[in-house]
């Protein structure tokens, strides 16, 4: 049995918090710069020159990526045969609090969702466990700004829904909301399961590479076609017109209920943040 203090916990969550905001993620930066090649309108490929110069400034200056550093979500993975001295949920929002502090990050978490008066800490976090084998402890941050996620939407199709019609129901809801959510997005879906655990794979498959499809031949077909028929929308890069509208789909799934099939997408605008350690 392995152990691991939750001062090394700590640590880690808040550098990776910061490298979370500060940086932005090599997938996403190099589809910003695949796309340009492939835009015709002038604005769309000055939106998305934009995009690159002022994650470059982020990463060099240590600045936020987003004004609105977002609701801290993390996935911690907890091999079987670690042993965690302490309290892993304080050590995980300590790291946070001191990366939203030290690194000048916006607070946005409210203690109250009716209440509303700010904890001025950007916590408590969103934290999901997940037992894995193994003596290693992985802990993914994901900043998750709210201007997509209020864009996000789920629909519990009868089971006898086709693909074709979940990528119709994906697509044109996705054209609906995708001009509040920052665009080119990325779609993260979850699809089976509950409701709660199709909502869970939703924001999880956000933290897929954006530009590698799911092994499941099926699954990485759906994939293709919702990106394919949302960047025919021409809502392009901050709806300003052209062929970026999107950049990423990932979709996870899960066995579900022979009666239904419910289908989560979790939006993420341009600014998909994330970032991991393993200790």
């Amino acid at each position: 049995m392995r152990k691991i203090n939750v001062k090394e916990i700590e640590e880690g969550v808040f550098n990776a918090t910061l490298k979370a905001n500060f940086l932005l993620r090599k997938d996403v930066l190099d589809a910003f710069k695949k796309a340009i090649k492939n835009e015709t309108k002038a604005a769309a490929r000055n939106m998305l020159k934009i995009l690159i110069k002022n994650a470059k400034i982020a990463k060099k200056e240590k600045l936020a990526i987003c004004q609105d550093s977002g609701m801290a979500v993390v996935f911690c993975e907890i091999g079987s045969e670690t042993h965690v001295s302490g309290d892993i949920n304080k050590a995980i929002n300590r790291g946070i609090k001191r990366a939203y502090k030290l690194g000048f990050l916006r607070k946005s978490v409210v203690a109250d969702p009716l209440t509303r008066k700010n904890t001025n800490t950007n916590t408590p976090a969103i934290i999901h466990y997940d037992i894995i084998p193994g003596n290693k402890i992985k802990i993914s941050i994901m900043p998750k700004g709210f201007g997509s996620e209020n864009s996000s939407f789920m629909q519990m199709f009868n089971p006898t829904a086709s693909q074709e019609e979940i990528t119709e129901f994906v697509v044109n809801k996705a054209k609906e909301v995708a001009v509040n959510a920052c665009p080119p997005v990325i779609l993260g879906i979850g699809i089976g399961g509950t409701l709660d655990k199709a909502a869970f794979l939703g924001k999880k498959a956000l933290l897929g590479h954006i530009n590698k499809n799911n092994p499941k031949k099926h699954i990485a077909k759906l994939e293709k076609e919702i990106l394919k028929n949302l960047n025919k929308t021409n809502i392009g890069p901050m709806a300003l017109g052209g062929k970026t509208t999107c950049v990423g789909v990932k979709i996870l799934t899960y066995p579900t209920h022979i009666a239904g099939l419910p289908v989560c997408v979790n939006v993420s605008c341009h600014a998909l943040r994330s970032a991991s350690l393993v200790l």
